[in-house]
C-alpha cells in the first residue's frame, strides 16, 4: 500500500478535501466522471492554496502538483491508504461507488463517506468490507472548517472509526465520534432545529429573513464561534455554572422550547424564504458571498482555538 489519499468526486467539497490533504504532504489521487472535473478540481485546489497558507496548514513538501487524476475509480483508489468518497448525496448511487471503492482499495485502508446525512450501514451494505467503511462528514468548505463528523455503521470495527478520526487529526481537522446512526448525523440536526424555528418566525411574519439572520450572526453566532451551546449557557449561570443555570433559567428555557414553531416548506413558504435572501444578499453574487466569508474564516480561524 502506497501512502496516497484517494478523493472520488472531485466536485465542490472533493475538491476542497483534496487541497486539504495536499497541503498536508500527501500525494492524492482524484477521480470524477463529470465533464471537467478535472479544470474544475485543478482551478479550486489553485485558488484555495493561499488561504491554506495564511492559516499555516501547507506543510514543507506539500504541492499542488502531487495531484493526479484518473478516470477509473479503481485506478485512483488502487495503493490508497485512506479514501475520501464525494459523490451525490444519493443511496443507490453511494452503494455503487462504495462497492467499487472496496473492491479495489487495500484491505488495510479506511473508506470514508463525506455524505451529510445518509446512514453508512446502508452505503455500505453491497461492501465485501464493510468493517472499514465509515462516514467521515466535514462542514463546507472542508479545507477551512475543522468539524468532520465521524460515524460508524453495525458493521464498521472500533479500528476503522479510531483510524478515520487519527486521520482527519492529522491533517489539521476537529473530528468527533457520532456513537449512533441518525439521519443528517449531529450537527445539521443541530443547523436544521435552528433554521426550522428561523423559518417559523419568517412565516409567521415576526421577523424579516434579513434579521432573523442578523439575531444569530450578531448574537449567539459570535459566541458559537469559540464554544457551544452547553458550555454558553454555563457561563450564562455565573459562577454557579450549569447547575445555577438550570436551577434558574430551565423553566424559562422549557416555555421557549415547548412554543417553537414546525413550520412546512411548502411553496408559499419557500417563496418568502427565497425573496427575502435575495433581498439581504442584493448585489452581492454568491462567489462574492463565498469569498467575504472565505476571508472572515480564515480572521476568525487565527484567533480561535479550541479550549
Amino acid at each position: 500500500m502506497t501512502d496516497h489519499i484517494a478523493v472520488i468526486g472531485a466536485g465542490t467539497i472533493g475538491a476542497s478535501w483534496a487541497a486539504l490533504f495536499l497541503a498536508h504532504g500527501h500525494d492524492v489521487a482524484a477521480s470524477d466522471p463529470a465533464p471537467g472535473a478535472e479544470a474544475f478540481l485543478r482551478r479550486f485546489v489553485d485558488n484555495a492554496w493561499p488561504a491554506l497558507e495564511a492559516l499555516g496548514l501547507v506543510v514543507e513538501g506539500a504541492s499542488a502538483q502531487r495531484l493526479t487524476f484518473h478516470a477509473d475509480v479503481a485506478d485512483a483508489v488502487r495503493g490508497a491508504r485512506f479514501v475520501q468518497e464525494n459523490g451525490p448525496e444519493r443511496e443507490d448511487v453511494k452503494i455503487r461507488l462504495f462497492a467499487a471503492i472496496d473492491a479495489a482499495a487495500p484491505a488495510e485502508s479506511v473508506i470514508a463517506s463525506s455524505s451529510s446525512g445518509l446512514l453508512i450501514s446502508r452505503i455500505a451494505q453491497a461492501c465485501k468490507h464493510p468493517g472499514r467503511c465509515v462516514i467521515g462528514h466535514p462542514f463546507n468548505p472542508p479545507h477551512l472548517i475543522p468539524l468532520v463528523e465521524v460515524v460508524g455503521g453495525a458493521k464498521t470495527s472500533p479500528q476503522a472509526v479510531e483510524g478515520a478520526m487519527a486521520f482527519y487529526r492529522s491533517v489539521g481537522k476537529r473530528p468527533i465520534h457520532i456513537r449512533k446512526e441518525v439521519r443528517g448525523h449531529v450537527a445539521n440536526r443541530l443547523q436544521a432545529a435552528l433554521w426550522r424555528e428561523a423559518v417559523h418566525l419568517v412565516a409567521e411574519g415576526v421577523v424579516s429573513v434579513e434579521d432573523a439572520d442578523a439575531a444569530i450572526a450578531y448574537g449567539p453566532g459570535l459566541r458559537w464561534a469559540l464554544m457551544g451551546p452547553h458550555l454558553t449557557f454555563h457561563l450564562a449561570g455565573g459562577e454557579g455554572g450549569m447547575a445555577n443555570f438550570m436551577a434558574h433559567l430551565a423553566p424559562a428555557v422549557q416555555s421557549w422550547m415547548d412554543d417553537l414553531g414546525a413550520p412546512r416548506l411548502g411553496e408559499p413558504v419557500r417563496q418568502k424564504i427565497i425573496e427575502g435572501v435575495a433581498a439581504e444578499a442584493g448585489a452581492r453574487s454568491i462567489a462574492d458571498l463565498q469569498r467575504w466569508r472565505d476571508r472572515k474564516l480564515i480572521e476568525i480561524l487565527k484567533v480561535s482555538s479550541a479550549p
